[in-house]
């Protein structure tokens, strides 16, 4: 960003901070209170700041996001451990031979019986991959940056979905969050729109902010904590009705009893028509256009 004209009258923060480095070296310019304020890290990460971390979370990306052009989204979630079928099958191969190497290993029948059942949720990331990039084509060719893909930046689904869309020339958004074990960004990601997150809360904010569509693969706690939000804000009037796709119905009502809980009392009847269970590429990005009467 260039300083700012030289006839405004003040200088800008970034004019002073580039001033705060030469100087005198004195006592007094080495202790931490002269420090300007927005320049010192060790104030800006103290409990009490925390109001101006969240406020800086949300508007960094959210400026950025402006500043590209990115005019709506179409969300996807999906497990970081359902990898490429390639792969899926590299890790039940190893785990078979483990596994035959330790015939009475408990643990090493677990972990076979594990990636066997991985390797047949790995078609999922090849069909993330080609519903990315159905909505890319479309929603590129058209000029704008509508219906842009974003996930959560990092592996599995969310790198298939990003992956899909870079393959047919689309830019798109990754929002990825500081965890014990780190989790990088997949080299999917539109570098200029790569964001990273330190709250939760505001990493799903941005995730629905632009939304027009929720498509949801397989899962785990992350991935239900994202769609039921999202569930729970369309059913109270919180966000705007949206598609929520929901990929292979086998796997989620082997998960979640939604009919259970309509029959317990807990939700209505009408909660269920807030998504959508769908199989293929195809039939989930038809549904969108049907939603929001795209034409070719």
């Amino acid at each position: 960003m260039a300083l700012r004209d030289q006839h405004v009258p003040l200088p800008s923060a970034r004019e002073d901070a580039l001033r705060e480095a030469p100087g005198p070296d004195t006592p007094q310019t080495r202790s931490p209170s002269y420090r300007l304020a927005f320049t010192d890290i060790d104030f800006l990460l103290r409990e009490e700041l925390r109001p101006v971390r969240l406020q800086l979370e949300l508007l960094k990306p959210e400026l950025e996001l402006t500043r590209q052009g990115i005019e709506s989204t179409i969300v996807v979630f999906g497990s970081a451990r359902i990898v490429e079928p390639t792969e899926a099958r590299r890790r039940r191969e190893e785990a078979e031979r483990a596994a035959r190497a330790h015939p009475d290993d408990p643990a090493a029948a677990h972990r076979l019986a594990v990636a066997f059942r991985l390797e047949q949720l790995s078609r999922h990331y090849e069909e993330a991959r080609r519903f990315a990039s159905l909505v890319a084509r479309e929603s590129e060719s058209k000029g704008r940056h509508r219906f842009v893909i974003v996930t959560g930046g990092g592996p599995g689904i969310m790198e298939a979905a990003n992956r899909g869309a870079t393959e047919a020339g689309a830019p798109t958004v990754g929002h990825n969050i500081v965890l014990p074990q780190e989790q990088a960004p997949n080299a999917w990601v539109t570098p200029e729109l790569c964001f990273r997150f330190h709250y939760f809360a505001l990493r799903k904010m941005h995730l629905l902010t632009r939304a027009r569509a929720l498509v949801v693969f397989p899962g785990g706690y992350g991935t239900l904590d994202e769609l039921f939000e999202t569930l729970c804000l369309i059913q109270t009037g919180k966000a705007r009705s949206m598609p929520v796709l929901l990929f292979d119905e086998i796997y989620w009502r082997s998960i979640v009893n939604f009919d259970a809980m309509v029959e317990q009392g807990v939700i209505d009847a009408g909660d269920l028509e807030i998504f959508r269970f769908v199989e293929t590429a195809e039939q989930a990005w038809q549904l969108i256009r049907e939603h929001y009467a795209i034409r070719d």
